[in-house]
């Protein structure tokens, strides 16, 4: 039996869903990351990608499928599931993504910050327009 995903794995203000380094879709990178230490049930994945709803989280596997990135398999057996594991291709860019993640922590008050200053001005602009 595999360790269960914990549900807190990406915490609101978790670096990773600030990342502006995007690898395909805006959940493609936490997908990756779940999948990191081996198959997962799509229900699995829901726990700790609460957030994400299951349409989008479905299309956020099936493209990472066409990528090359995630491998589906579908087990039919007295009770069918599916499992979605990394390939080759995808696990290459766990190190890239370490990296992308760490650099994220490194700058996160600036990003804040200029998070901040922008929606600041954009709704200072929203006013006088």
């Amino acid at each position: 039996m595999r360790e269960p995903l914990p549900a807190d794995m990406f915490d609101e203000l978790c670096p990773s869903s600030y990342n502006p380094i995007r690898f395909g879709d805006k959940w493609a990178a936490l997908i990756l990351a779940c999948l990191e230490h081996g198959p997962r049930r799509f229900s699995e994945l829901r726990v700790p990608l609460a957030r994400v709803t299951p349409k989008v989280l479905t299309q956020s596997l099936r493209s990472l499928e066409r990528d090359g990135m995630v491998k589906r398999t579908v087990y039919a057996e007295a009770t069918p599931h599916v499992e979605y594991e990394l390939t080759p291709l995808g696990r290459s860019l766990l190190g890239p993504l370490a990296v992308a993640c760490a650099w994220t922590r490194e700058h996160w008050d600036e990003l804040l910050d200029a998070r901040d200053a922008y929606d600041h001005a954009a709704s200072e602009d929203r006013r006088a327009g």
